[in-house]
């Protein structure tokens, strides 16, 4: 295990002789190769903070002279002068700079004093008239969540995502009071976005495209906004979603009527835009953080994804950290890449990381076909509709021309309208987007989609806004449909269908599902940490939308709506970031830790018929890989019991008892680690979370075991007692001492030890099982639920 040595602050004089030096005998001796023919990227140079010669007023001052010294060095008299110019500086999240850098001098800057890492730069993607209501927050209670919180109001959530469009309704500022005095932040006007933009509901908005103008050159501003303006809609839907006002009447053309509301509708809003055409880029993305922090937001809300790599080259989790330190709850989407497993993203354990679910509402849109067969589909459309008592010609479009591989995804261009004028088309799901299909099929006289699910995408069916009469059906339905094509084509009588749209349906049952594009467990960094944390309502979310972009968000749709239905963990994230600003108001003294602890175990993995919640994409019960802790239940949260509270050093010995070495460690926390005291202590379970897991490699043994070290803090009645209730995972044994836990007051802290055994089981070489249990503490009022997680790995 490599550990490195901490950094010593240097000084002006020694840095001056070392970039002269350096210079002088890059120039003299082996020219350094930083020519325009290397390839230069965007990267993140984390610096010591103090390291900083006095001679320079300000680190921005430092990072240009070190920059321009260095590339000033080059051979090449035509040396891009993008070089050395420095995209961001940051001060809270973490020290450091972001630049376009060639690789020659990304290793010349990863030797120099100073310097704790060179991060190269990921690029990002982004991954309600009901939702309120079926989480249970009812503005009728006099008592409950919303009142004891007040709404949320004087809250500041900070939404890192596309801009926001200010003028819709769920921004107006009636009736709240005064910008909270703890502010700092900014109204940044910019184009189509004055800073009158803001009120007393949006009270900060500020725009980060340095990074990706980096990477793709000057923004084209007659398709986007160099302003907070969102230009997408996305920012603008997760912003309402934590944080919109009551709107009366909403609904996304005619569908899921109803009063919109945001989870905490007095909250305060700041909106960070990050997200551009291009995608969202880490540099802004840090910057934003970096911003928020300073601005003093209480919750940051990221509905954005990306690959899983170690924490301390990871950006989000970076700038996550930065801002829990700061006493910020962050919440972050899992991701879209479900319902395969490890698929989950964001997964820094100081993240609280939401996964998504179904509500008791969706839009049926069924198909008819030919030979009487009715199959369950689902859509939003509003239009000239197909007649339900007619039936039309269906084809596949992956039988019809083109080279069929393209034809049958419906992409661009690859339909040829002899084929499919005047017909319901088939449309694999895949590559572009489910809007873009249709629009496809239309352009090339179809009169109708269906969009089938694939094999990977198994049975769940997303509602979307489309520009002809579509709707999606699962993946056994479109084989059933091809079938029936096929066979139609050997017959004489020609396939033909119908789609029938149904409207809004409510009080489904079974529900919540874990809807089937949720990412899912285990964590592919940090498998002893349970991800995702907790689901929220997202599937079919109507939420604020902005005024110039369609509902189903192609360039060619010109319609306009105020509110549109959306689907992904996108939309689940800012449901938890809001329940999050309302917890924060109830209760100041919480910590980050502490909310999600309340949100995890008092979470319920059960539907409304009682049973655990089933997977939409087969139709089986879902796992804790799939949910986590289970679906958030705020009305619960406001009392959890108990809270499994965590500090930022907690978070420092599980990076060291990770094997991360003193310098990973530093890049990620800005501080100093020193990791003998905590891998004496314990192992990386050991963290101080709301869930337990354990990962047994077998290596023929035939019996292993684990502890956990766990502490509860009291945060409800004064003197309580707790009896702890095991239920084991299949073929463990699982101990708790003690099995009482006696609270004298209010803030108390008790420890408690799990031991969990399990014997070893018949696998294949390289292949591993997986069983769940629960660890519950109870005292006749709160119910305080732990998953046991217990995974059994073969080694090759």
């Amino acid at each position: 295990m490599e550990i490195s040595r901490p950094f010593k602050p240097f000084s002006f004089l020694s840095l001056s002789l070392y970039l002269y030096l350096f210079i002088f005998i890059s120039k003299t001796v082996v020219p350094l190769s930083l020519s325009t023919s290397e390839e230069q990227n965007t990267y993140i140079v984390q610096v010591q903070h103090d390291a900083k010669p006095s001679i320079f007023p300000t680190h921005k001052h430092w990072y240009d002279a070190s920059l321009k010294s260095l590339s000033s060095s080059s051979s090449s008299s035509d040396a891009d002068d993008s070089i050395t110019r420095v995209i961001h500086t940051y001060e809270n999240v973490l020290h450091g700079f972001s630049a376009k850098l060639s690789p020659s001098l990304v290793r010349k800057l990863e030797n120099l004093p100073g310097v704790i890492s060179v991060i190269p730069e990921q690029v990002r993607h982004l991954d309600t008239t009901r939702s309120p209501e079926f989480l249970g927050l009812k503005t009728s209670d006099n008592a409950g969540l919303l009142k004891e919180s007040d709404f949320g109001s004087d809250l500041v959530i900070g939404v890192i995502d596309t801009g926001i469009w200010p003028e819709r309704q769920s921004f107006n500022d009636r009736d709240l009071g005064p910008i909270p005095p703890k502010w700092k932040g900014q109204c940044v006007s910019g184009y189509h976005f004055p800073a009158t933009s803001c009120n007393r509901k949006l009270i900060g908005a500020r725009f980060f495209c340095g990074g990706y103008e980096a990477t793709n050159g000057k923004m084209n501003e007659t398709t986007e906004y160099r302003s907070p303006r969102d230009s997408d809609g996305h920012g603008t839907h997760t912003a309402s979603i934590a944080a919109g006002r009551y709107v009366f009447p909403a609904s996304t053309l005619g569908y899921a009527r109803g009063v919109a509301a945001g989870m905490a509708p007095k909250a305060r809003l700041a909106a960070y835009k990050v997200c551009w055409n291009a995608g969202c880029y880490d540099s802004d993305i840090l910057a934003a953080f970096d911003a928020a922090v300073s601005d003093r937001v209480d919750v940051i809300s990221l509905s954005v994804g990306g690959v899983v790599v170690p924490y301390y080259l990871d950006a989000i989790a970076i700038g996550a950290f930065g801002a829990t330190d700061a006493g910020i709850f962050v919440s972050a989407s899992a991701g879209n890449g479900g319902p395969g497993g490890l698929t989950v993203t964001n997964v820094a354990p100081w993240v609280t990381t939401v996964g998504a679910g179904s509500m008791d509402r969706d839009f049926p849109a069924d198909v008819k076909l030919g030979n009487g067969k009715i199959i369950a589909g689902e859509s939003v459309y509003s239009g000239p509709g197909l007649d339900p008592k007619r039936l039309y010609p269906l084809t596949y479009a992956g039988s019809e021309g083109g080279d069929g591989y393209s034809s049958s995804l419906c992409l661009e261009g690859s339909l040829d309208p002899k084929f499919v004028k005047g017909k319901i088309v088939v449309c694999d799901r895949g590559i572009n987007s489910r809007a873009a299909k249709g629009e496809v099929v239309k352009k090339a006289g179809g009169i109708g989609m269906i969009l089938a699910n694939g094999v990977f995408d198994g049975e769940g069916l997303v509602a979307d806004c489309h520009v002809l009469p579509a709707t999606a059906v699962g993946a056994a339905s479109g084989d059933l449909i091809r079938r029936y094509i096929s066979s139609s084509s050997k017959s004489k009588n020609p396939a033909t269908a119908t789609i029938v749209s149904r409207g809004t349906r409510l009080g489904l049952k079974p529900a919540p599902l874990v809807a089937s594009f949720s990412a899912r467990g285990p964590n592919p960094e940090s498998p002893e940490i349970l991800k995702p944390d907790v689901i929220a309502p997202g599937l079919n979310i109507l939420a604020a939308w902005p005024d110039k972009v369609g509902p189903s968000g192609l360039p060619s749709d010109k319609r306009k709506t105020e509110f549109n239905i959306l689907s992904g963990t996108s939309m689940a994230c800012p449901h938890v970031s809001g329940l999050a600003a309302l917890l924060k108001a109830a209760h100041p003294e919480w910590s980050p830790a502490a909310i999600r602890s309340a949100l995890m175990t008092t979470a319920y993995v059960r539907d409304n018929l009682g049973k655990t919640m089933l997977d939409e994409s087969t139709g089986n019960t879902s796992t804790v890989m799939d949910f986590g802790t289970g679906h958030v239940h705020p009305q619960k949260a406001i009392a959890p019991g108990l809270v499994y509270d965590l500090t930022s050093y907690d978070y420092i010995d599980f990076l060291c008892n990770s094997n991360y070495t003193v310098k990973n460690i530093q890049a990620i926390t800005r501080k100093k680690a020193d990791c003998s005291g905590a891998r004496q202590a314990g192992h990386v379970g050991n963290l101080n979370y709301p869930s337990l897991s354990v990962v047994f490699q077998q290596y023929g043994k035939q019996k292993m075991s684990t502890h956990f070290i766990r502490a509860v803090t009291n945060v409800g009645d004064a003197k309580s007692v707790y009896v702890a209730k095991v239920i084991p995972p299949e073929g463990a044994t699982v101990t708790v001492q003690p099995e009482k836990l006696v609270f004298r007051r209010v803030g108390q802290k008790l420890n408690f030890l799990v031991r969990v055994q399990k014997r070893a089981v018949k696998l294949a070489p390289g292949s591993t099982s997986m069983t769940s249990g629960s660890l519950i503490w109870e005292d006749g009022k709160h119910t305080v639920t732990s998953p046991i997680v217990v995974t059994m790995q073969q080694p090759l």
